[in-house]
């Protein structure tokens, strides 16, 4: 993957993968993986809509110690039960209604199989994940990436944020075109992908903050320029 992005970064002065090469060089690898299952990434993926990681952890460990965080598991409660597991990461009965609707579309499309999501192609797995009552394009795209480990990138608030402040996308950038500037400037490689959106959120927590961001040291500070 080092020799293609070097190759392409050479031939087209390509900022985007000049961005990445700051954050790696300044951060190291990240080796993100946001769960210790698909099922748990897919659980996450939904938890973390509208609250920090810290919260959907908690939660997740209430599940995890009440044996519930299976897909029977899960399946078997009704959404008031789920919701008193869940409490901790906030909006717990929309986020119960969530879970429950994503499961159930997998027992309807899939069988109830998450292998058979994974299976499917990228565009046909993405296309009933959007169907579901509750899942947006980010979430759909956690779970194909991270669950699924299929080749599309994540786009969040920290991904808009960094590239608009240095005029890499437009301010008002939705998030499909902000999503296909990335495809069109980058490989495709999920392992990339995976370690591109880490590196993001990494650096906006760290500098690129939404008030009052750390630029004098920034690693990224006049990528654009050089």
């Amino acid at each position: 993957m080092k020799s293609q992005l070097d190759r392409m970064q050479r031939e087209n002065n390509n900022l985007f993968l000049r961005v990445f090469d700051r954050l790696s060089a300044h951060y190291g690898q990240q080796n993100w993986w946001p769960g210790e299952t698909a099922l748990e990434i897919m659980v996450g993926a939904v938890l973390t809509q509208n609250t920090n990681w810290g919260n959907v952890e908690k939660a997740i460990a209430n599940l995890k110690d009440g044996d519930r965080l299976s897909f029977s598991g899960i399946q078997s409660m009704d959404v008031s039960m789920l919701a008193e597991y869940i409490r901790p990461a906030g909006y717990y009965n929309v986020k119960a209604r969530r879970l429950k609707n994503l499961l159930q579309m997998i027992v309807d499309c899939y069988e109830g199989e998450l292998s058979f999501l994974f299976e499917d192609s990228l565009e046909e797995s993405r296309k009933n994940l959007l169907k579901v009552n509750g899942v947006g394009p980010e979430t759909a795209d956690s779970i194909l990436l991270y669950a699924a480990r299929k080749p599309v990138f994540v786009i969040d608030t920290y991904t808009h944020r960094i590239f608009s402040r240095h005029q890499l996308v437009d301010e008002n950038a939705d998030y499909d075109s902000l999503q296909q500037a990335f495809l069109d400037k980058l490989p495709e490689d999920e392992a990339l992908f995976n370690e591109y959106h880490a590196l993001i959120v990494t650096v906006a927590k760290e500098f690129c903050k939404k008030k009052k961001p750390r630029c004098t040291n920034c690693p990224l500070q006049r990528v654009e320029e050089n």
